[in-house]
């Protein structure tokens, strides 16, 4: 399975690792659109985030997420 997990990003102000959040699992889709990213799982679940990629770790099949307003 290829499938990446995805994960918000967020930094508490410490130094250091910041925290992640489990948004989705099995992530097939990741769609930009104007005001976010769509998510969209092997199942069929979809989920919308305000937000941007943050990074990509490819062979940990992850994907970072950091929010963008509210």
């Amino acid at each position: 399975m290829c499938e990446a997990n995805a994960y918000l990003v967020e930094n508490d102000g410490k130094p250091g690792k910041p925290n992640e959040t489990l948004l989705m699992e099995a992530v097939d889709k990741v769609e930009p659109d104007e005001d976010g990213i769509l998510l969209i799982s092997i199942f069929g679940e979809q989920k919308f985030i305000k937000g941007h990629i943050h990074a990509l770790s490819l062979v940990d099949h992850k994907i970072y997420i950091k929010q963008t307003g509210e």
